[in-house]
């Protein structure tokens, strides 16, 4: 099964993160406004893009500051049952470094060294490797740089402007 992977760096405490991936206000920062979300398992969180779309997501599992995780219930045929997961590992540059050297050339470029969030992003249980899975996987990339904006900056770039430069 195709899966989309993601890690970057936010020069931001873990604790900013996960509200920005968990409360109504954090998710239309980044993802796209009219989000509507509650921090808890088993709620139903919904992602409007346009009037005439949305996504519907089932909070799985909540570990404050450590996990989130989400079952897609509705949005395009091929996202539903898919799964997504935002695991948060704070640090400072040095311990982040010593645990994924992998992330060198991100932590290289920061000019804060302390109070960092390595985020771990995955999309997985896709059908098939196919248009939409690729247009997603690039535009997963567009978020997560919002959501980092966001936390480092107060200022993502949400639905529909991800695409912006």
């Amino acid at each position: 099964m195709p899966n989309i992977h993601h890690q970057l760096i936010i020069a931001a405490p873990a604790e900013k993160v996960y509200h920005a991936i968990t409360t109504q206000e954090g998710l239309a920062a980044w993802w796209t406004p009219g989000a509507g979300a509650k921090p808890e398992p088993g709620s139903t969180a919904r992602f409007p893009f346009g009037p005439h779309y949305h996504k519907e997501m089932k909070i799985t599992a909540l570990k404050p500051f450590e996990q989130v995780k989400w079952l897609c219930l509705e949005g395009a045929p091929e996202w539903i049952d898919t799964t997504l997961s935002f695991h948060l590992k704070p640090g400072n540059q040095e311990t982040l470094l010593h645990a994924h050297p992998e992330m060198q050339g991100q932590l290289q470029q920061l000019s804060n060294s302390e109070n960092l969030t390595l985020l771990i992003f995955h999309h997985d249980n896709w059908k098939d490797y196919t248009p939409m899975y690729a247009e997603c996987n690039f535009t997963w990339a567009r978020f997560l740089r919002s959501l980092k904006l966001l936390c480092e900056t107060g200022k993502g770039l949400p639905w529909p402007d991800q695409h912006r430069v």
